[in-house]
């Protein structure tokens, strides 16, 4: 999972670097575009994402047949999240103006992040499909069909947005339409996968794709809430994104930089966040917790090591890291004088995400996802309204905002902390109420 995590943020990487070679703007642009189709989209990917802990939960309780029916659920919601997907789009391209993005991005924006929104559908039933060969212990399928997925998508996206081979230049169009149809191509890999004849007779998928209506109230009962903290999540870093890129184009572009390589420590650990849910998803549908603290102690071991490891190649080679965004010809020493400060910050916060992924794993795989809710919007947004007088308020410089920043992530690390050591999640009344129909 962390392979194949990685693989995802070796898209993303290479989309923005391939960007960086038309402007800083182009950069800029890509990061607000694409958080915004983020938001949009991660109330229904948060619940979508939740399967994989039925799946692990059924599997446990080694009920073959109601694992794939939760693909069918997940299906379901799917399609019914499309049209409002459609339907959120356009007040969404008002917001980017309203944010007072300069001109020349918001124009960029708004094609990069329609290109998204037109393909959301497929990224949901990708969600729901992962999910499931999570669920049933078959990680490598995911790292199968993701990193196909990046191999067609690096070379696509260099030939649309640069208009290679005969193709247009659709430039950052073509950077989201080339992600797009990999994410197509995965989730061929992954039919393939789906109702291979082996595995369709174990889990007997000819008699899946029905309504259930038991695991329809599970999934909603226990991912509604784990949808309704992405959602409050990742509106509030995007607003916050959006508000910060209000500083300007350098600030922005920075900004955009910077989370470029945040990435390379966050998503491969959201590999590690998948495989625990997983993990302790099966643990509490066998009704076996004999080993859960192996396998949070192991998940707290990798994740620190990886993300203290990555945080000291980003200090000790911050600059170096950020030059390599520069776009040939033009002056790169304003984004550098942001970009430096803000890279000793993030990696002051990399371990703190490693401890988050972990604890919001475990607690989701045990069905602790109304809690995690109430915690995550509790943070986020009292911190999102110091940043509001941070930055429109009282117009402090760019680096004090992002140190507020740096503070929620360590205080939502230790919050999530104390909740996985201590024992209310694991009260054997309260998981059995988890599996409950």
């Amino acid at each position: 999972m962390v392979v194949s995590q990685g693989a995802l943020a070796l898209m993303s990487f290479a989309d923005r670097f391939f960007l960086s070679r038309i402007s800083p703007v182009h950069v800029a642009a890509s990061l607000g575009g694409g958080v915004s189709f983020w938001v949009c989209i991660c109330f229904f990917n948060g619940i979508a994402a939740y399967g994989n802990a039925l799946v692990a939960q059924y599997f446990g309780r080694k009920d073959m047949r109601s694992c794939p029916r939760v693909v069918t659920q997940g299906i379901m919601l799917a399609v019914v999240a499309m049209p409002l997907l459609l339907l959120m789009a356009w007040p969404m391209l008002s917001m980017f103006e309203w944010m007072g993005h300069a001109p020349e991005q918001v124009a960029l924006e708004k094609p990069y992040f329609l290109t998204f929104m037109t393909g959301g559908f497929f990224f949901l039933v990708k969600t729901v499909l992962a999910s499931y060969f999570s669920g049933i212990a078959r990680p490598r399928v995911v790292m199968i069909a993701d990193l196909i997925g990046v191999f067609l998508n690096i070379p696509l996206s260099y030939v649309l947005i640069f208009g290679r081979f005969g193709l247009p230049e659709l430039g950052i169009v073509g950077a989201a339409l080339g992600t797009v149809i990999a994410c197509i191509l995965s989730i061929a890999i992954y039919l393939a996968f789906y109702f291979n004849p082996i595995h369709a007779r174990r889990f007997h998928l000819r008699k899946s794709f029905v309504y259930a209506p038991g695991i329809m109230r599970r999934y909603l009962r226990l991912g509604l809430p784990s949808g309704f903290e992405v959602l409050i999540s990742m509106g509030t870093f995007s607003v916050f994104l959006l508000l910060f890129q209000s500083y300007g184009v350098s600030e922005g572009a920075a900004m955009a930089i910077v989370f470029n390589w945040d990435m390379l420590s966050f998503i491969p650990l959201m590999g590690l966040n998948i495989a625990l849910m997983s993990m302790i998803g099966r643990t509490v549908g066998a009704g076996d917790m004999s080993r859960t603290n192996e396998v949070i102690a192991a998940g707290f071991v990798m994740a620190v090591t990886y993300s203290g490891v990555m945080g000291l190649i980003f200090v000790i080679f911050r600059e170096s890291l950020l030059s390599l965004f520069a776009t040939p010809g033009m002056d790169f020493s304003p984004i550098l004088a942001v970009g430096a400060p803000m890279m000793i910050g993030m990696a002051t916060y990399v371990v703190a995400d490693g401890l988050i992924l972990v604890c919001s794993g475990v607690l989701r795989g045990a069905g602790d996802t109304r809690w995690l809710l109430l915690a995550s919007v509790s943070i986020h947004v009292l911190t999102l309204i110091v940043q509001v007088f941070v930055i429109q308020v009282w117009k402090l410089e760019p680096l004090v905002s992002w140190s507020v920043f740096v503070a929620m992530l360590i205080i939502n690390a230790l919050l999530y902390l104390w909740r996985v050591l201590g024992s209310h999640w694991r009260q054997p009344e309260r998981l059995a109420r988890v599996m409950v129909e």
